[in-house]
């Protein structure tokens, strides 16, 4: 099956955006692939490293939040 990534990764930015703590500090928890595509994107700093956390750019952090918004907020 082919699979839309750029779907994936606002998802995935999304669901990210759920943990986010420290301002813009997030657990990892995302598909490798997944992180590699938003780190080439700026959306991400680099996520190959020991820590258990991503940091999002602010740039990272605005999309999150408006993924979030979109694929998850209630409708009024």
């Amino acid at each position: 099956m082919d699979l839309d990534t750029e779907k994936i990764d606002e998802a995935a930015l999304a669901l990210l955006y759920l943990s986010l703590h420290d301002i813009r500090m997030v657990w990892k928890g995302v598909d490798w692939d997944v992180t590699e595509r938003l780190c080439t994107k700026g959306l991400i700093l680099d996520p190959i490293n020991k820590s258990r956390q991503l940091t999002l750019t602010d740039e990272g952090l605005r999309a999150a939040e408006a993924a979030c918004r979109r694929l998850f907020g209630m409708q009024p």
